[in-house]
């Protein structure tokens, strides 16, 4: 057998063989891409979000004009004209195509078209009489012009004036920044409240956390809008006040999901490791277990603001908001619902801001939740 395996070893030639890819450089396929890490997967992400992208150019536009608003013409939110009261919006350029053009369409007895509102009348739309205790008077609905009914010809008012002649735009965008103030600020010291708390409760368990959430369900167990209005009836009104009546409660939805992320991630593998070397709770807290709650707690932040405004807007409407002469979105709303009939520019402005904001924030946080939610990562 040993035989006939010799002669077979010995009639294979190395001229039978021939060399595949010798002179080819062969190594590991080459990665295509890089790595991608969460904030940058969730921001591609929240990019291809139109609606959250429009949304987030309303806020900025809005915070633009909140800021600067005020100073871009010569009336500041407290100067008072009376006798140019209840004027409506006039803009320059637009007057002239018809828009803005500081006339309103009244109903007036024929007799005055020569006396009281001599000059001032620009079209004549209707003709008929209208019966006074049995007696018919001859009436016009016409179109009045009434900057120049008030002495006011060269004057503009770019969104008219309020009832004792305060200039509506000055106070539109300085009662949006009071708003926007109160809003963010009550969010952002209820997130911090909320985090340090839930992460307490959270990290520890055990009697902290029962002790812990009993408070919370007791401080949550009172109606949280009545607690508000107390507080701020005692307090009286003013941002700070507002401010303080709102983390009275508003910190609780924030503390109860930061727990939860707590539980999640406290006895992964790498907090385990880290906790046999020797790491502090403190380091474990903020530095291993806290970063992966981040996503949530903008998100939740973010959806937060629009509900802080609108508590402001509310309590200001059932006059428990700023006081005068300072405005805010509320307290314009509710100085224009009562003349609303007669004069609705000084409600309709307030109500555009107020919806934008909240649409526009609402729109932006479910982008935002939709872009950090980790089962869509990687995802198109």
């Amino acid at each position: 057998m040993d035989d006939i395996k010799d002669m077979k070893i010995n009639e294979i030639n190395k001229e039978d063989f021939e060399f595949v890819q010798l002179e080819d450089n062969i190594k590991d396929e080459k990665i295509q891409g890089e790595a991608i890490g969460f904030f940058k997967d969730a921001m591609l992400r929240f990019k291809k979000n139109k609606a959250s992208i429009v949304a987030g150019w309303v806020i900025l536009i809005i915070i633009f004009m909140a800021i600067l608003g005020p100073s871009m013409n010569k009336y500041t939110y407290r100067e008072q004209h009376v006798d140019w009261a209840l004027l409506p919006p006039r803009v320059p350029k637009l007057e002239k195509m018809g828009m803005f053009d500081g006339t309103k369409i009244m109903e007036v007895r024929k007799e005055n078209l020569d006396g009281k509102y001599a000059g001032s009348v620009v079209e004549i739309l209707e003709e008929y009489d209208k019966e006074y205790n049995g007696v018919k008077v001859p009436m016009v609905k016409a179109k009045v012009n009434l900057y120049k009914l008030k002495g006011a010809e060269d004057v503009y008012f770019w969104l008219g004036t309020d009832s004792i002649g305060r200039d509506m735009w000055t106070r539109l965008w300085r009662g949006s920044r009071v708003s926007l103030m109160i809003g963010i600020l009550a969010v952002l010291i209820n997130m911090f409240i909320g985090v340090v708390y839930g992460s307490i409760s959270g990290y520890y368990g055990g009697w902290v956390d029962m002790v812990m959430q009993r408070i919370i369900e007791i401080i949550g167990g009172i109606p949280s809008l009545v607690l508000i209005i107390l507080f701020v009836m005692y307090l009286g009104s003013g941002i700070v006040p507002f401010i303080l009546a709102m983390i009275l409660t508003g910190w609780i939805g924030m503390s109860r999901m930061i727990r939860a992320q707590f539980y999640k991630y406290k006895g992964q593998e790498y907090v385990l490791a880290s906790r046999t070397m020797g790491a502090r709770d403190r380091l474990l807290i903020f530095r291993h277990i806290l970063p992966n709650a981040i996503g949530p707690i903008i998100t939740q932040a973010t959806l937060a603001v629009p509900g802080a405004i609108f508590t402001e807007s509310f309590l200001s409407y059932l006059g428990l908001g700023i006081g005068a002469p300072e405005p805010s979105i509320g307290v314009l709303l509710a100085e224009g619902q009562k003349v609303l009939l007669d004069h609705p520019h000084l409600t309709l402005f307030p109500a555009i801001i107020i919806s934008l904001l909240m649409l526009s924030f609402n729109l932006f946080g479910n982008g935002l939740r939709d872009a950090f939610d980790p089962t869509l990562r990687g995802q198109e």
